[in-house]
């Protein structure tokens, strides 16, 4: 079973040479600290931010460098700050190549939940709405189940939809999942974990072709 900082660290594969990506809130934000030092990756916060580094150390944090989470940040050489119009400019634009958001729930046509739960108050739906309109390559880092150990991997959402048939791939402590048109894709799954604790702990139902292998980091 994976940590966050695993999944984060499993998601960094998928960033390519080159690619422009924006990072969400939660899980995503600590993807910027394993992304290998030879890839020219420029990382976009829809607050106004191109060329995010990785996270400071303790000591070393500026207050008024932020992401959209309110995390401080650190900023690359070359790294630029601009208005909110010239940022959502640049995702309704699809200049963004890769989107990493976090997740309550997804559903297996590519559905998801990431920004309410009613009853509770939010702030928001943000730049999730956006992100999920225009985005062409969508990775959720999320996990696979809650604290009462219900899936959240899920047929059909429960919770207000920020997006419908936007996710491209899931990664979770337990698993990599596609979504496919016949619905999740099992791919890879964490090191330890059985293909049959993974259907356990999924209400969706999941394709499974030959022998699974375990993620590579």
């Amino acid at each position: 079973m994976l940590t966050k900082e695993q999944i984060a660290q499993r998601i960094s594969r998928e960033v390519k040479d080159r690619y422009y990506v924006n990072l969400g809130i939660g899980i995503p934000t600590l993807v910027a600290n394993y992304v290998p030092e030879n890839l020219n990756v420029e990382f976009q916060s829809e607050n106004g931010v191109l060329g995010m580094g990785p996270f400071p150390y303790e000591g070393d944090e500026d207050a008024d460098i932020i992401n959209a989470g309110k995390q401080t940040i650190t900023i690359l050489e070359g790294g630029s700050f601009f208005d909110s119009a010239f940022s959502f400019g640049m995702i309704r634009s699809k200049k963004v190549d890769l989107t990493i958001l976090g997740a309550m729930e997804v559903s297996e046509n590519g559905d998801i939940a990431n920004w309410k739960i009613p009853g509770k108050m939010v702030k928001g739906m943000g730049g999730a709405m956006d992100l999920v309109a225009s985005a062409e390559n969508i990775i959720v880092a999320m996990m696979h189940v809650n604290k009462a150990g219900e899936s959240k991997i899920l047929k059909k959402c429960t919770l207000p939809l920020t997006g419908v048939n936007c996710v491209k791939r899931v990664v979770t402590e337990l698993a990599v999942l596609d979504v496919t048109p016949a619905g999740f894709k099992l791919i890879e799954r964490a090191p330890g974990v059985s293909v049959e604790h993974i259907i356990k702990s999924t209400e969706a139902d999941l394709i499974i072709e030959g022998e699974i292998p375990e993620m590579q980091f």
